[in-house]
């Protein structure tokens, strides 16, 4: 069986160093040294162990990708970047005909889907490639769409904490508000409580000093009307590997459609869990 060879996008970012260093490791790929980056990165190169990494800023990605192709003609891209660049990397990918997994929340998420769709390129997309979280989402969608307002008259409170880095509202967070919303709680984006700042983090939420430039901690509370009744759900994950390990298996999936001849589609991590 021949090595999925991939692309990593978004070095030196920590986030697409962690997955290019599972991807350097696992035998099932092949990790390409190139890595499409933002216009303020000034380094040239950056190191996966022992590999050196072009990274190549938005004014040099047409003329690499040239070269590129010169020696890899099929190869997934991912895509780890900055809120900023989804709608334009998207773009990219699919003026290209590179089929890309994107973790980067952020941007216009309708537009993307469309993007892809309207093209002969197809993509995993999801705010959250953690499998086990995903796994929760998926629950929380069967019960607003079975429980249409159940928890009409509760409050809720929503808490989630990020890296100081992380720019944007967590859209695992959003994703569950908007189930929430569905089970008869109105509530707004705006409404989430964000938290970067360290030592908030550190003293306040007890977050493990290691884990401060890598982690998310979630808090779902919801309140009865008369206050009788209280319900909790929490997901803290500290580090990093298990994206990682998620993007990898999306990785394998869209390499198995793309052989499969799919086109045009958008997959999601719920569409990787199931192996549809």
């Amino acid at each position: 069986m021949s090595r999925i060879k991939v692309m990593v996008n978004g070095m030196p970012g920590n986030m697409a160093a962690n997955v290019a260093g599972h991807v350097l490791n696992d035998s099932r790929f092949e990790l390409l040294p190139w890595s499409l980056t933002g216009p303020e990165i000034s380094e040239k190169e950056h190191k996966v162990a022992s590999l050196s990494i072009r990274l190549v800023p938005p004014e040099e990605r047409e003329v690499a990708l040239k070269e590129l192709k010169k020696k890899e003609s099929l190869f997934i891209s991912v895509d780890y970047t900055h809120p900023s660049a989804v709608n334009t990397n998207a773009q990219f990918f699919c003026d290209n005909s590179l089929p890309f997994v994107m973790g980067t929340t952020g941007g216009d998420r309708k537009k993307l889907e469309d993007t892809v769709t309207s093209s002969g390129t197809c993509a995993v997309i999801a705010p959250n490639m953690a499998k086990q979280i995903v796994g929760f989402q998926a629950m929380m969608e069967y019960a607003a769409k079975t429980f249409p307002n159940l928890f009409s008259g509760y409050t809720l409170t929503v808490k989630e904490s990020h890296q100081k880095g992380k720019a944007d509202t967590s859209g695992t967070a959003r994703a569950i508000v908007g189930y929430f919303n569905k089970l008869g709680i109105p509530f707004t984006e705006q409404q989430i409580i964000m938290e970067r700042d360290p030592t908030n983090q550190k003293i306040k939420w007890g977050i493990p000093e290691e884990f401060l430039k890598g982690h998310g901690w979630h808090t779902y509370t919801l309140v009865s009307e008369d206050k009788t009744a209280r319900f909790e759900f929490t997901h803290n994950i500290n580090g990093r590997d298990v994206y990682a390990k998620g993007t990898l298996d999306a990785i394998v999936f869209l390499n198995g459609r793309i052989d499969e001849g799919a086109k045009g589609k958008v997959f999601s991590m719920i569409d990787v869990l199931r192996g549809a």
